[in-house]
């Protein structure tokens, strides 16, 4: 069913198959497209077992996304936010003070700065909305923390946070991406399923491999990559690997020995997330004291 935009969440449970409308479309593409055409193709596609399937979340995995896409939402508007405000001090070449930028012991600061009324107006403005902001993303992370405590959930995170670099967050939007991890046998198909594979162009004598496909989940390949930037920086194992690989970017195809770093940093998680071994060597009271901190900030 290509319409799943205009199914009501209701009627997702009793729908026992939907198929993915772009790999449909390059199978039943023709120059004479007509409603009632498609509909015969595509009957004649599921008759024959040839429609590509799409897994479909249950309840707790699409109120997690929901979640977590209004959490991306709100950290989205106050970097807008404060990225306007760093604007007009670079505007007028204003040296900003010593400390918090965005402080609210700074609010002074900002309304004593020699402006016309347009731009005070805006920088109000601005000041305004990042101190909304601020309490509702607290919310919503203390939500978010809340929801790491408690099944099904807790299992998983517990073992997913003795992994270099992720945290409870992270970890959260890693598994509202997921879901049920048993879709995935290998962890080269995780990797396809963020985006973070190699195109490859592959005819004859020729192969050729390219950017990352930058299909899937968009919430799990940023997260993926925060996660690996935090490892990179904290653990002495990932930041040798980082170094390797960035020996390799120098040298000609270096670029495209770059995933096999992404695969290794996935196959990590997945083996914690699937397997729930512990990595690394890291003591299993890791992800217990972790999980207990994150409790004890949410309140």
């Amino acid at each position: 069913m290509p319409g799943t935009s205009v199914i009501s969440c209701a009627l997702w449970s009793p729908l026992s198959r939907l198929h993915i409308p772009w790999k449909s479309k390059l199978i039943t593409s023709a120059r004479v497209k007509t409603d009632a055409r498609d509909t015969l193709h595509l009957a004649r596609l599921l008759a024959a077992g040839l429609i590509p399937a799409v897994w479909i979340p249950p309840q707790d995995v699409r109120e997690l996304r929901a979640l977590v896409a209004h959490h991306t939402r709100l950290i989205r508007q106050r970097t807008q936010a404060k990225n306007r405000l760093r604007s007009t001090l670079h505007r007028y070449n204003i040296v900003p003070p010593d400390g918090g930028l965005f402080a609210a012991a700074q609010r002074s600061w900002w309304e004593a700065l020699a402006l016309s009324a347009v731009e005070k107006l805006r920088i109000r403005q601005d000041l305004s909305v990042l101190a909304s902001l601020e309490p509702l993303i607290a919310e919503v992370q203390e939500e978010l923390t809340r929801l790491s405590g408690t099944e099904p959930w807790l299992s998983q995170v517990v073992f997913l946070l003795q992994v270099p670099g992720i945290g409870v967050i992270n970890a959260l939007v890693r598994l509202s991406a997921i879901g049920d991890i048993t879709r995935f046998p290998t962890a080269k198909q995780l990797v396809g399923y963020a985006g973070l594979g190699a195109s490859v162009h592959a005819s004859g004598q020729t192969y050729q491999t390219g950017h990352i496909t930058r299909q899937g989940r968009k919430e799990m390949r940023a997260a993926l990559v925060e996660s690996a930037w935090m490892a990179v920086e904290h653990h002495p194992y990932w930041k040798v690997q980082f170094e390797l690989y960035s020996v390799n970017m120098l040298t000609q195809g270096g670029l495209r020995r770059a995933p096999p770093l992404l695969e290794s940093a996935i196959r990590a998680a997945l083996g914690a997330y699937r397997e729930e071994e512990s990595h690394c060597g890291d003591r299993p009271q890791t992800a217990g004291c972790r999980l207990a901190c994150a409790f004890q900030a949410g309140g």
